[in-house]
């Protein structure tokens, strides 16, 4: 399946996207409150009952975001803070997505994606910095790239997720295009190494 979408074209978070949002927390109108007295504010806010959240290092999450929109069914919000992209998914992605790296040996040294970033999953009892829905604040000192920004916004109450299958496969793609991963294993190392094509 392929997608045309431009994930670097940045939309603003919709009313209904805001609303999504602030339902994670503990009182969502002081939320949506606070965003229309200050739209440029980040907020923390709690996972693990709306959507649970998977960081990832900037560049390998652009890998990931790539193959989900080129080959894959797209994603659903993702937000960029201080370097790390920050992939939202359903509840329970944060306990499923490690067993499933765990399962694929993900950065077990010697392994086909040793060298690979870990995935910080984020899940009930975790909370996460999530970029204002608004633009952000002229008085504030903004380098050419804002610190905090959404790549995709959420504008609906209920955006899709893509689940912890979806991500691993993404992941694994990214890995593999950065990489070049190999299906056989690693060499061993200590072992004795013959030239065959030269026997006669």
């Amino acid at each position: 399946m392929s997608s045309t979408r431009n994930v670097s074209d940045v939309s603003g978070v919709t009313p209904d996207g805001a609303a999504w949002l602030a339902s994670a927390g503990t009182y969502p109108r002081s939320t949506l409150s606070h965003w229309g007295e200050r739209p440029g504010a980040p907020v923390v806010l709690p996972c693990g009952v709306v959507f649970d959240v998977v960081s990832v290092p900037a560049v390998f999450g652009r890998r990931m975001l790539d193959r989900m929109w080129e080959e894959g069914p797209g994603s659903g919000p993702v937000a960029e803070f201080r370097g790390r992209m920050l992939l939202f998914a359903p509840p329970g992605t944060a306990q499923r997505l490690p067993a499933l790296l765990e399962w694929e040996e993900w950065g077990a040294r010697g392994a086909r994606t040793d060298g690979v970033p870990p995935l910080l999953c984020h899940g009930a009892g975790d909370a996460v910095t999530i970029p204002a829905p608004g633009p952000a604040d002229p008085a504030e000192p903004v380098g050419p790239v804002p610190a905090a920004r959404w790549l995709v916004a959420p504008d609906t109450r209920r955006p899709w997720l893509p689940g912890p299958e979806v991500l691993l496969w993404a992941a694994v793609r990214a890995a593999r295009a950065a990489v070049r991963i190999s299906i056989f294993p690693p060499p061993d190392r200590g072992a004795n190494v013959y030239d065959v094509s030269r026997r006669r």
